[in-house]
């Protein structure tokens, strides 16, 4: 027997919460042609054209190599563009095309659904307090991580 039962352990209710949440939007996406890491890295660059893929990978909650395969898929479909920085020709900037940006469009439409859909079974005092523990939460476990 553990020392902790599973239904009192925070983190698993935390992991089922983000799993719901990640197969829903993978699957409202879906109709719009992308992934929920590449809408995630076309809603960032489009808050932020020309940045690195290093930074993006932050961002999006992802490795470095994971992201490049991002990039590559979303390049390959012409939905960005990359070229070299104008100082730092070793780093390339991402931008959204034309097409990017209305792919985006239909599938951030799609996932604000989503968002509103759960936003609405809170009150605004429940939301925000919901928020607030959520980022205690976070708090926490990034001072349990071993550096």
């Amino acid at each position: 027997m553990t020392s902790m039962p599973p239904s009192e352990r925070l983190g698993a209710h935390l992991k089922q919460a983000e799993q719901a949440l990640s197969a829903t939007k993978a699957a409202v996406l879906r109709p719009a042609g992308v992934t929920v890491a590449q809408y995630s890295a076309l809603l960032h660059l489009s808050g932020k054209p020309g940045i690195s893929a290093a930074a993006l990978a932050r961002l999006c909650g992802v490795t470095p190599p994971t992201m490049t395969t991002v990039l590559k898929n979303l390049q390959d479909r012409g939905l960005i563009a990359r070229t070299p920085h104008e100082w730092h020709k070793n780093v390339l900037e991402t931008r959204l095309t034309d097409e990017g940006r209305a792919v985006l469009a239909d599938a951030d439409a799609r996932a604000v659904r989503v968002e509103r859909a759960l936003a609405a079974e809170f009150t605004d005092d429940e939301r925000e307090a919901l928020a607030g523990l959520l980022a205690r939460c976070v708090g926490v476990l990034e001072e349990q991580r071993p550096r």
